[in-house]
């Protein structure tokens, strides 16, 4: 469980650092619902502007399964962990600091937005935001992804020139 946390936190890193990428900004949509997309996969809410900027996270992991919520920045940031139960569309939460426990719908589709490949909507949630994107190759393979692999996909993306402001 603690290296499965460290990954997410690693990737969170990767998030931060490597996907201040632009994008077009074409809002094309593709209506069909792929609820395996959902899971094993880094979604943020937008790009970071710059090294300040504050996004969103978000990742399911079906390993154990647990996942994270996360705004965060290069520079600072907070996130709140969690375990879950999938049942088709939706994922019952349970946050263990708080004990809270929330039912929400996930449904990630297809589309073309902000220069991403995928969007997901998350009703009835009392974290993060509602709508989060992704790309392609956002995926998050528990039989690949050890922490060194993990390390190994860090030091890759720092070394990729970030895009210009």
């Amino acid at each position: 469980m603690k290296k499965l946390m460290l990954s997410v936190m690693v990737l969170s890193t990767v998030a931060v650092v490597a996907l201040r990428r632009g994008g077009n900004d074409s809002t094309t949509t593709t209506e069909v619902s792929e609820s395996k997309l959902v899971l094993d996969r880094i979604w943020i809410d937008h790009i970071p502007r710059n090294d300040r900027d504050v996004f969103n996270l978000f990742v399911a992991i079906t390993e154990q399964p647990f996942g994270i919520f996360q705004a965060t920045s290069q520079w600072k940031g907070q996130y709140e962990l969690f375990q879950y139960e999938a049942h088709g569309d939706e994922m019952r939460i349970h946050y263990g600091q708080t004990g809270e426990k929330d039912r929400v719908k996930a449904k990630a589709t297809k589309c073309n937005e902000k220069g991403m490949d995928y969007c997901l909507e998350l009703k009835d949630s009392s974290r993060g935001v509602k709508r989060y994107y992704s790309m392609e190759d956002w995926v998050i393979d528990g039989r690949m992804d050890t922490l060194d692999h993990l390390r190994a996909r860090v030091q890759d993306k720092l070394q990729t020139p970030a895009a210009d402001d």
